[in-house]
């Protein structure tokens, strides 16, 4: 059982996506922005894994994945990016900042299901 924490502004994707996080055994934790995000995580470093949202108020998810991977605590942290709103190339230099994995919205259960397996290994 893995803490899972997911940065999410939108409360029915809160939802959605703490549904399926919890029927696959793991704790969720929600965060409404990137920063609110950056600060649990460093209030208790106990989280396995980060799913962010790109489009978010105060922090949004790529200055999000910029802040952890300046962070030496959490450059191995995998975090995988979810969004319904990027193209190709952005997908791209979120990777290359640093997200592990990328996810289209709306998310399918198998699909993120398989992200989370592969990050946990």
């Amino acid at each position: 059982m893995a803490q899972i924490l997911i940065a999410e502004d939108d409360y029915v994707a809160q939802l959605t996506v703490s549904k399926m996080v919890s029927k696959l055994g793991h704790v969720p934790f929600v965060s409404p922005n990137g920063r609110h995000a950056y600060e649990a995580l460093k209030a208790a470093n106990t989280f396995h894994l980060l799913i962010t949202d790109i489009m978010m108020p105060e922090m949004d998810g790529q200055q999000l994945i910029k802040t952890l991977r300046g962070d030496s605590q959490f450059m191995d942290l995998p975090i995988i990016i979810m969004s319904a709103v990027v193209g190709v190339k952005d997908i791209s230099n979120l990777l290359e900042l640093g997200a592990t994995f990328f996810l289209a919205k709306p998310m399918q259960e198998q699909e993120l299901a398989h992200y989370i397996a592969r990050c946990l290994e």
